[in-house]
């Protein structure tokens, strides 16, 4: 037998496979089609309605597909468990002001007979918050005073900066002392460096955590100490961070306040994090901090920003090489793009701002101040106490509705 004879015989045989199909499948409806004994008008009954199921079910599919692309998760409030432990969220303290510190710093610098607005120069460079008047006025390009910086901004910035026992003392959690910076450890921010509690976006790796647990045993926990200095105080999830955009409070006697924790089903992780619209702490791709979270993220944007401006960052930036550092010009520039680079926009908006496209962080809690007390102190520092106003009673529950296997199903 040729070639050209077994192609003939085995196309035969495949055009009779193809043939014979709609009358062997078990594909409902198909062998009535192919079926030559029934009438034409039942024939093209069963054609009709088949070819609407198939159209229904492809229709049905891409619903479920829609819905697993866009629609994986539900997010509930539980109720139905009350007996969870409730972690303190991290305290942050923020120098934000020192005047004596400038004094002195200043003297030491330039001798007592110093032109005084070097500390107002002093004062926004050690607390940059990217507006620099007095710098701009007086250490600008056009007839700068003598005594001006030019580069290395941080190492002026830090003679004025308080250390950790400085800046805090007498602490105790639910009445029991503590060694303050034993647990109030360095973290370095957009601010400069802070103070926190229970954070994981310290300077250090693995830092030494206090065990600040609430449960119907202990009762509401209280957090107490001391500040030194004028300061700005946080209240944050542990991968949240201090920054330009975050909201903090200026030194004050009593907070109350709630937390709504938020549990995620196993399930949540195989799932892309545009898709559940959060990201895990692990899910890391910023280069200046170590672990994820949307302040993180938000400072992450505005130090982009500021190279994409002016060439350099914030003395202050984590984790970025000393040669990427602004010096006084490059502060000025800063200076002169405030509102497009220090104020957040939603990606509709129109007016002027930096708008950074951040998922939210999978595990942080809702954090509400429930009420503030504030009065006078006759004493050189000021004392905080920071407390569940309550344990709480609900929680959010992220679950996966629709998964790859619910998909295949």
């Amino acid at each position: 037998m040729t070639s050209q004879e077994t192609y003939k015989r085995s196309f035969v045989i495949w055009w009779n496979g193809i043939k014979s199909l709609p009358e062997t499948t078990s594909i409902h409806g198909f062998r009535f089609i192919a079926d030559r004994k029934r009438h034409w008008t039942e024939r093209i009954f069963w054609l009709i309605f088949v070819a609407l199921s198939w159209y229904g079910s492809f229709l049905l599919i891409m619903a479920q597909y829609d819905a697993f692309q866009n629609n994986p998760i539900s997010f509930v409030v539980e109720t139905t468990y009350k007996d969870w432990d409730t972690h303190f969220p991290s305290v942050a303290v923020c120098e934000n002001d020192n005047t004596k510190r400038i004094e002195d710093v200043s003297d030491t610098l330039w001798g007592e007979d110093h032109d005084f607005n070097m500390e107002e120069v002093l004062k926004e460079l050690a607390y940059f918050k990217g507006i620099t008047y007095y710098t701009s006025e007086f250490c600008g390009l056009e007839d700068p005073l003598p005594n001006c910086f030019t580069d290395d901004l941080q190492k002026y910035a830090n003679l004025v900066r308080s250390n950790c026992e400085q800046t805090i003392m007498n602490c105790s959690w639910n009445g029991v002392s503590f060694k303050c910076c034993d647990y109030f450890r360095p973290m370095d921010t957009e601010l400069g460096t802070c103070y926190a509690i229970n954070t994981i976006q310290g300077r250090e790796k693995n830092p030494p955590k206090l065990p600040m647990i609430s449960n119907r045993t202990t009762g509401p926990g209280a957090i107490r100490f001391h500040v030194l200095v004028p300061a700005n105080v946080y209240v944050l999830n542990e991968e949240e961070v201090p920054s330009l955009t975050t909201l903090g409070s200026d030194i004050l006697s009593v907070r109350l306040i709630t937390i709504r924790n938020i549990e995620n089903d196993v399930g949540a992780r195989s799932i892309t994090p545009e898709k559940r619209k959060c990201r895990y702490t692990n899910e890391n791709s910023l280069n200046v901090y170590r672990h994820y979270s949307y302040t993180a993220c938000t400072v992450q944007c505005r130090k982009e920003a500021q190279l994409r401006v002016c060439n350099c960052t914030n003395y202050f930036m984590p984790n970025v090489p000393y040669d990427m550092h602004c010096n006084v010009t490059g502060i000025i520039c800063l200076n002169g793009h405030v509102n497009i680079i220090s104020v957040l926009k939603a990606k509709w908006s129109s007016r002027p701002g930096l708008y950074c496209n951040c998922l939210p962080s999978c595990t942080e809690a809702e954090i509400t101040i429930v009420r503030d007390f504030k009065s006078a102190s006759p004493h050189n520092y000021a004392t905080v106490e920071i407390e569940l106003a309550m344990l709480p009673s609900e929680r959010y529950k992220r679950n996966v509705v629709r998964g790859v296997l619910d998909l295949v199903g």
